[in-house]
C-alpha cells in the first residue's frame, strides 16, 4: 500500500533465502518505520527475516523532506485518515517540531522518547530472532594492481 510498485515482502524474503542457500551473507533493512503506524510490526517482520535466513538488520524512520511530506499526508488523509494527527505527530516529535530533520545521524532514527522506544523495539527484536549487528567489512580478497589501467 505505500510502496505499490516494490517487491512483496514474499519476494523479499524468497531474495534472502536464496543468498543464504548459496553461502551469501544477507541481511535486511527494515525502512521506513512509520511511528504510529507500523512501529508495532517491527518484531514480526525481524523474525521472518530471520527464518529467511538474515543474519544482520538495519533501520530507518521514516524521512519526509521537501515534497515527500505534503505526498505523505495526502497518503495518510486517503488510506489512515483516522491515524494521521497521531502519525504526524509522532514524526513531528523524533524530528523537532518539524516533518523532517536532515541534520546528520539524526534524520533516519530521529531523537527523543519515540525514536529511543523504536531503537529499544528494533534491538529486542534483533536479539529475539537471532540477528546479529552489520559484519565487519574485510578488504583481504582485494589486491591492488601493480601498473595503472587504461581506458582503450
Amino acid at each position: 500500500m505505500l510502496e505499490p510498485r516494490t517487491s512483496s515482502p514474499e519476494a523479499c524474503l524468497d531474495t534472502i533465502r536464496q543468498l543464504r542457500a548459496t553461502g551469501i551473507p544477507a541481511g535486511v533493512m527494515v525502512a521506513p518505520i512509520i511511528p504510529g503506524l507500523t512501529d508495532h510490526e517491527v518484531p514480526k517482520i525481524l523474525e521472518a527475516c530471520a527464518e529467511a535466513g538474515a543474519q544482520f538488520a538495519g533501520y530507518t524512520i521514516v524521512r519526509l523532506p521537501w515534497a515527500v511530506a505534503p505526498l505523505f499526508e495526502h497518503w495518510l488523509d486517503e488510506h489512515f485518515p483516522d491515524r494521521k494527527e497521531k502519525v504526524l505527530g509522532r514524526i513531528r516529535h523524533l524530528r523537532g517540531n518539524r516533518l523532517n530533520n536532515s541534520q546528520w545521524h539524526r534524520r533516519m532514527t530521529g531523537e527523543g522518547i519515540f525514536a529511543e522506544q523504536i531503537a529499544s523495539l528494533f534491538e529486542v527484536g534483533c536479539r529475539r530472532a537471532g540477528i546479529g549487528t552489520r559484519p565487519k567489512l574485510w578488504t583481504t580478497a582485494f589486491r591492488r594492481t601493480r601498473e595503472q589501467l587504461t581506458l582503450f
